[in-house]
């Protein structure tokens, strides 16, 4: 019984959302699932996945909190 564990940041894909859309999630879900179907021959209602939204406060880049990566990486880009 596989299961899959996913991390996505809490800051959606869209401007103006806050989260992966349902859709999202169920496309991540059967992806993974088909994964683990195709490389080791798990089938479909064994493999359980997990999403776990992370808040954007509570992860980091390079050393940094990933606001200040991405200011930083902005200015030099920018």
């Amino acid at each position: 019984m596989p299961i899959v564990t996913i991390q996505v940041t809490r800051e959606g894909t869209t401007p103006g959302t806050a989260s992966i859309t349902a859709d999202e999630k169920a496309a991540l879900i059967e992806g993974s699932s088909q994964l683990m179907l195709n490389v080791l021959g798990k089938p479909l209602d064994s493999t359980f996945v997990v999403i776990e939204e992370v808040d954007i406060d509570n992860w980091g880049w390079g050393g940094l909190p990933v606001q200040e990566f991405r200011r930083r990486r902005a200015a030099q880009t920018g």
